[in-house]
């Protein structure tokens, strides 16, 4: 399919937590964090002597640290951007941070705002880009680092594809150019033709007066046309993680027991296939019982006071103090769904 790499940050929940599925039974023990990692491994290093993976290793060794001949530059554009993932998260509390820092120094008026980090510096990480945004791209690396670097055997990254060792891109068509003598060397195309430029001295292996031959092996296990030929499910619900538990938490989809789990993942496939159904049903305060799309009263004042049509025509909303306001019927609420569903996708 063409898929290069994949990421697994082992992080299991905290007790009373979940993270996608509502409520788990109360046997099911929660792993802790170097048994859940071992669990990962495991399976990756038996699919790695099968052969599906390539490579084994993590985000900090990948994106953080510049080994040997490899010349891709520290950068946060290279990092992988996940919706609920850590590092994000951190990167953009960083970010805040020193927005906060550069207005306090702002405010005491200190002269010029000192540089962050040194010219020197920049270029010592292969940054040719020397203004005050590199600068800050650095040292969010820096700090993002400095955090990962401890729990970085937990950010599993999963290489599909072999991974160039100059410029660190995953390589899907084109030559790889191997060389026999060094067992973990190889280089894309475009990279090869750099090194053809390259003075003799700076060639492979470098700092060694010996150059070595480098073979090209052609890549061929990845079809040249990936597209997919399902058609795209459009539901917000399993845009994120948070918006699936938040669907199943406010229903109660649990998990718990195999009764409630059979129920739980007809439901889900229900609104997977209506996504113009609404999410939750609700129950009228009077009654009790569940008022169908469009047939109900709402007090905009009060939280979750509704009313079913039954009970309104019975008192007429005399009994509560605020003016209640009828629900929108199922084509009105269609008509809403579609259009927020267009803007989605627009955006």
């Amino acid at each position: 399919r063409g898929f290069t790499s994949c990421y697994i940050w082992a992080c299991p929940p905290l007790k009373g937590e979940d993270y996608i599925l509502y409520c788990h039974p109360e046997i099911q023990k929660t792993p802790k964090s170097d048994k859940l990692r071992e669990w990962y491994l495991a399976m990756l290093r038996k699919a790695s002597r099968e052969n599906i993976v390539v490579d084994l290793t993590n985000l900090y060794d990948h994106f953080f640290v510049t080994t040997g001949e490899c010349k891709a530059k520290i950068t946060a554009a290279r990092l992988p951007y996940f919706d609920g993932d850590y590092w994000p998260g951190a990167a953009e509390d960083l970010i805040n941070q020193f927005r906060l820092e550069e207005d306090g120094r702002k405010l005491n008026k200190k002269g010029t705002i000192k540089k962050t980090i040194t010219k020197r510096a920049l270029k010592a990480s292969g940054q040719s880009d020397l203004s005050a945004n590199a600068s800050k791209d650095l040292l969010l690396m820096h700090k993002l680092g400095e955090t990962i670097c401890p729990m970085r055997e937990d950010f599993i990254m999963v290489h599909l594809q072999h991974c160039c060792t100059h410029c660190c891109i995953l390589m899907v068509s084109g030559n790889r150019w191997v060389c026999n003598q060094c067992k973990k060397f190889q280089i894309c195309d475009k990279c090869h033709e750099a090194e053809l430029k390259r003075d003799e001295r700076e060639r492979h292996p470098f700092n060694q007066r010996e150059k070595h031959v480098l073979y090209p092996i052609e890549i061929t296990d990845v079809s040249t046309d990936t597209t997919d030929q399902d058609d795209i499910l459009e539901s917000e619900f399993f845009d994120t993680r948070q918006a699936f538990l938040s669907l199943c938490q406010g229903n109660h989809y649990q998990y718990d027991t195999l009764r409630r789990a059979k129920h739980s993942s007809m439901m889900v496939l229900y609104h997977l296939h209506n996504p113009t159904a609404p999410a939750f049903v609700t129950p009228c305060c009077i009654c009790h019982l569940d008022i169908e799309t469009g047939q109900g009263w709402r007090c905009e004042v009060c939280p979750d006071y509704d009313v079913c049509n039954a009970c309104y025509k019975k008192d007429g909303g005399i009994d509560h103090p605020h003016k209640l306001t009828n629900h929108p019927s199922m084509a009105e609420r269609d008509a809403q769904n579609k259009e927020a569903r267009q803007l989605r996708v627009l955006q």
